[in-house]
């Protein structure tokens, strides 16, 4: 019978050597594994904790091995991994975490290797995690390097997010930012408007006013039963959508595009919000396979949502539209309670690139704007480079034909309780969510309308 370490293990050594994403082959591997509630919750935190620490676990592998970890078989690697989230971070018996870890090197590599990894995680049971820490951030040659360790995010990652609170004059709150990227977050569900209602015993989300949150049971149960019209979804994902939407009040026939739609979440939303006013909503994604994610997330939404299968920066000009969604592939920095591989995976050079990419698809979106037309430009990253500097130079290539309206105070007017959406230092209207201080994805909208 297959073991909740085995499958934190199978999903680890995916997410290493086949740039697998957690989030989508865990809960397949849960599935295949048929384990039980409890087995599958173990198994979901040693995956997530091991990898959102893993910069952490890797200071203190180094030491204990007294060799870099970049000379240890990523096999083997991935099992101290997971055996030191265990020893540090949860209540697993050391015995036991050393034993089933020392376990998974053998049958993954054979037995050459499990009386190094043995040793290796009785040295790390030898101290708490207080004092692994106080031993790694002394050997740190800067203070951004102790915030690294400590808080197992890059250096770069560290600097990128003082800077964008710095630019609402919160710097003060970094340290709150970066334990929040580090907590497993609460399961947010939406009810599509029109097509759903929460369960009379969920609880309201604060903000979003489609958002909820269950009393107890299986989510995935009541999405099944629903349809689809009751989904997961975070609530800063939800508020982007309605921003859009709720901009200027909707008049009837107007035409929307969900520019980047995958996987769909926001684009049932706009679907959802379009049927009552009575919109059309088109949505566009370059990948096939991530087209038939839209496809899916729509289906329950009583309204017709044609899916293109584009480049979104030619695919925008084919028409004019009033409403415009730019999703814009990013840094994934705003959501690294949920993807928590993202940290590890990119770094600061990625960010040039992406920046000039999402550029291109919010001019392609202004230039299709219909006068008086809005276009949302959302990013899960709160990275100055992808927000306000992407939307700063759209201003400036077209300036005197758009205007950049208060996304602060649209988002403020949908939210269900006062938020806290401080001023930006550039003077702009974009709102920016975190974590810490919302309890959402660190999301960054800004509204655009073509004057």
């Amino acid at each position: 019978m297959t073991t909740s370490r085995e499958v934190a293990y199978t999903v680890l050594r995916a997410v290493h050597e086949d740039d697998a994403y957690a989030n989508l082959l865990l809960p397949r591997e849960l599935a295949r594994t048929r384990l039980g509630q409890a087995d599958a919750a173990l198994a979901t935190e040693l995956t997530y904790g091991t990898l959102r620490r893993l910069g952490t676990y890797d200071a203190i592998i180094a030491v204990a091995a007294s060799r870099d970890v970049d000379g240890i078989d990523p096999a083997v690697l991935d099992a101290l991994r997971l055996g030191t989230h265990q020893l540090l971070a949860t209540r697993v018996p050391a015995h036991a975490a050393v034993h089933e870890s020392v376990d998974l090197v053998r049958r993954a590599v054979g037995a050459r290797a499990t009386g190094f990894a043995n040793a290796v995680l009785r040295r790390v049971s030898e101290r708490d995690e207080d004092a692994w820490l106080s031993t790694i951030e002394a050997a740190a040659r800067s203070d951004d390097e102790r915030l690294a360790v400590r808080f197992a995010h890059p250096v770069w990652v560290i600097r990128a997010l003082r800077r964008a609170l710095g630019a609402e004059g919160r710097a003060d709150e970094l340290l709150d930012l970066l334990a929040a990227d580090n907590a497993a977050p609460t399961v947010t569900m939406a009810a599509l408007p029109g097509v759903g209602e929460p369960p009379v015993d969920a609880v309201r989300t604060p903000q979003s006013p489609i958002g909820f949150r269950l009393a107890g049971g299986d989510p995935e149960a009541l999405i099944r039963g629903s349809g689809g019209a009751l989904r997961v979804q975070d609530e800063g994902s939800q508020l982007a959508a309605l921003a859009l939407t709720r901009a200027v009040p909707v008049r009837a026939g107007e035409r929307w595009l969900d520019l980047c739609a995958a996987p769909g979440g926001k684009t049932a939303v706009l679907a959802a919000e379009a049927a009552t006013a009575g919109a059309s909503v088109e949505a566009n994604e370059i990948s096939a396979a991530r087209a038939r994610l839209v496809r899916r997330s729509v289906a329950a939404v009583p309204i017709d949502v044609p899916v293109s299968e584009e480049d979104g920066r030619t695919r925008a000009g084919r028409s004019s539209y009033d409403r415009i969604l730019v999703d814009a592939p990013c840094t994934g920095l705003g959501a690294l309670r949920r993807r928590p591989e993202a940290r590890w995976r990119k770094t600061a050079a990625d960010v040039p690139q992406l920046s000039l990419l999402q550029a291109e698809l919010l001019d392609a979106a202004v230039g299709a704007l219909a006068p008086g037309g809005i276009v949302a430009y959302v990013t899960c990253s709160p990275h100055l480079a992808e927000t306000a500097g992407v939307v700063a130079e759209i201003e400036r290539r077209h300036e005197g034909r758009i205007e950049q309206l208060d996304a602060r105070a649209v988002v403020a007017s949908i939210s269900r309780t006062p938020i806290d959406l401080p001023p930006q230092a550039d003077g702009s209207g974009r709102a920016q969510l975190w974590p810490h201080r919302h309890g959402t994805d660190a999301m960054s909208i800004s509204l655009l309308r073509r004057v």
